[in-house]
């Protein structure tokens, strides 16, 4: 069976750590079809948009997507962030990021956390105002019912799925008290439906303390848009930091793989782009197509070369990321 992948490299360092994930599948034993797509700053350069219709065509086609990473310039004409706007036309309204030790310095033990974020509405909706003649800037917060409902039992699934056992829901419901009051009510409901898995609550302030004196007391965090943006970033820097997160975005008929980091444009063409989250964010594409053994043999080639020392600066390495990628791909071969 030939796997259609759309490829959307991006700006900055998205290229070439798209490249490196597109070498690791390539040398798995399974079949892809491949196809680039535009997004960013230099598509909008090319063609006037940053996310063309076209690009939203060909995902919906492929059986996944990989993205790398945009540049998002401010105050440039006709320009939005491609990223919330991918996520809203394709309905990728879960955000799935694992937050797993590594085998090395820079991370914690005993860490294997899932955060489960709302990744279309909230504060990311889109819906803001100049009031006042400029001296006022407004933006409303969506929190929808629906909304709420598919990404709690998105985040009570996954813990089934993967043998987890509690449930966090993070929210501002002592302050945000409809907003948040809906989110938490309606997650509080439909953990009825699932009695195996025990929920807790959690302020996010709370949370982000939490997350930082005791990291291992989380199993599966859900949350809405904002909190889970910031919750995540924050987390990952318990294991490795941005480098090695990777993350998912899924609806119900489109999902889109993608490392958390940014274009670092200042690293763009050095070589030094570590390729191990975009790395994952593949073995994370290959768990959503049922391969789950080969996801397995990736990430622990991955692992493997980072208890070596075969790694890219930002992990103490001295290897190059085409190098780094080589190694990873030397260890499935």
């Amino acid at each position: 069976m030939n796997y259609k992948i759309c490829l959307l490299p991006g700006d900055g360092i998205g290229p070439e750590v798209i490249a490196s994930a597109r070498d690791v599948l390539t040398a798995l034993p399974l079949q892809w079809d491949f196809i680039e797509c535009g997004i960013g700053y230099r598509e909008y350069q090319r063609s006037g948009s940053p996310l063309p219709d076209s690009t939203i065509r060909q995902i919906r086609r492929a059986d996944a997507a990989l993205f790398g990473a945009v540049t998002t310039p401010p105050n440039i004409p006709n320009y939005f962030s491609p990223v919330v706007r991918m996520r809203q036309s394709l309905d990728l309204y879960a955000n799935l990021r694992p937050i797993r030790s590594i085998p090395h310095p820079a991370s914690r033990a005993g860490i294997d956390l899932l955060i489960v974020r709302e990744n279309t509405e909230g504060l990311y909706a889109g819906i803001e105002r100049m009031e006042d003649d400029g001296n006022r800037a407004v933006t409303e917060r969506v929190i929808t019912r629906k909304g709420s409902e598919r990404i709690v039992r998105k985040a009570l699934d996954m813990a089934r799925q993967t043998g987890r056992k509690t449930v966090h829901v993070v929210h501002k419901a002592n302050v945000l008290r409809q907003t948040c009051g809906l989110f938490r009510a309606v997650a509080l409901e439909i953990a009825k439906d699932y009695p195996d898995i025990t929920m807790n609550e959690m302020l996010v302030d709370t949370c982000a303390m939490e997350l930082v004196r005791a990291p291992e007391q989380f199993e599966v965090i859900v949350t809405t848009n904002l909190f889970g943006d910031i919750l995540s970033d924050e987390a990952c820097m318990f294991v490795g930091g941005l480098g090695v997160a990777a993350s998912g975005n899924f609806g119900a008929d489109a999902a889109v793989f993608e490392p958390v980091h940014g274009s670092a444009p200042a690293l763009a063409g050095t070589g030094k782009a570590n390729p191990t989250a975009a790395i994952l964010a593949s073995a994370m594409l290959l768990d959503h197509l049922g391969e789950k053994g080969q996801a397995i043999r990736l990430r622990n080639a991955v692992e493997s070369c980072i208890a070596d020392g075969q790694a890219t600066p930002d992990l103490g390495g001295v290897l190059t990321t085409s190098q780094m990628t080589q190694q990873v791909i030397q260890r499935l071969i």
